[in-house]
């Protein structure tokens, strides 16, 4: 469990996995890293010029390159900065889709593409309003498993200094030549779109979808008017 004292930035990366569409507390929800979500298929799995473990091992230097001009480059730059990293590392059109399940179905091409711009969006402005500093964290890779449908889950750990190491392994498949990420599980077990779906199919039932759109456009303004003022 986290420490409930001054938590490092990159611990906050934890924490923006599990919280990453504002999900409630409440929600308990895990899947081992090889019973993940349903997948589609790899694509020319042969082709990649990057391993998985070279994209995670690009996708942590990025960050860390961030942190460490995280000041002078602000809010707006740092969002700037992680947009092409962000799409670069992760399937978002895969994982939007599965934050409002079976609901995908019935969104218009319209809305999916609507709510996978926003989805990525958010995801960027809430890494750009934790990854604010930098104190001498680091990303370290345990290693590579190989999973189902031709996934593969490379094994981080985030190390911060005076707390307690968090493990993250990232589920990743080939899409045309490229490894991306598809699902994250912190400590190993928890997944990220398995608790995203949990809250937003919830809320898309519930509300419907403008309403939804509506709540995560005023979580994103939210982060980027704090984010202003943090620096």
């Amino acid at each position: 469990m986290l420490r409930t004292r001054k938590i490092g930035h990159l611990k906050w990366l934890a924490i923006v996995v599990v919280t990453l569409l504002g999900m409630q507390h409440g929600i308990v929800s895990s899947a081992r890293a090889n019973e993940p979500a349903s997948v589609p298929a790899a694509i020319a799995p042969n082709t990649t010029t990057h391993s998985p473990r070279q994209v995670i091992e690009g996708f942590h230097a990025g960050l860390i390159e961030i942190m460490k001009q995280a000041k002078e480059l602000g809010f707006q730059g740092r969002t700037d900065k992680l947009t092409p990293l962000m799409a670069e590392t992760f399937d978002l059109e895969f994982m939007a889709s599965k934050t409002v399940g079976r609901h995908w179905r019935k969104l218009s091409d319209e809305d999916r593409l609507r709510w996978t711009k926003i989805f990525a969006r958010f995801t960027t402005a809430n890494y750009a309003g934790r990854f604010k500093g930098y104190t001498g964290e680091k990303f370290v890779t345990l290693g590579t498993e190989e999973a189902p449908r031709e996934t593969q889950v490379v094994l981080t750990k985030i190390v911060v200094p005076g707390e307690e190491d968090v493990q993250l392994n990232y589920r990743m498949i080939s899409r045309d030549g490229s490894w991306k990420v598809v699902d994250v599980f912190l400590n190993g077990t928890v997944s990220e779109l398995a608790l995203r779906r949990s809250e937003y199919s919830s809320a898309l039932k519930r509300n419907g979808f403008d309403e939804l759109v509506t709540s995560v456009e005023t979580k994103i303004d939210d982060l980027k008017t704090k984010g202003q003022a943090d620096g």
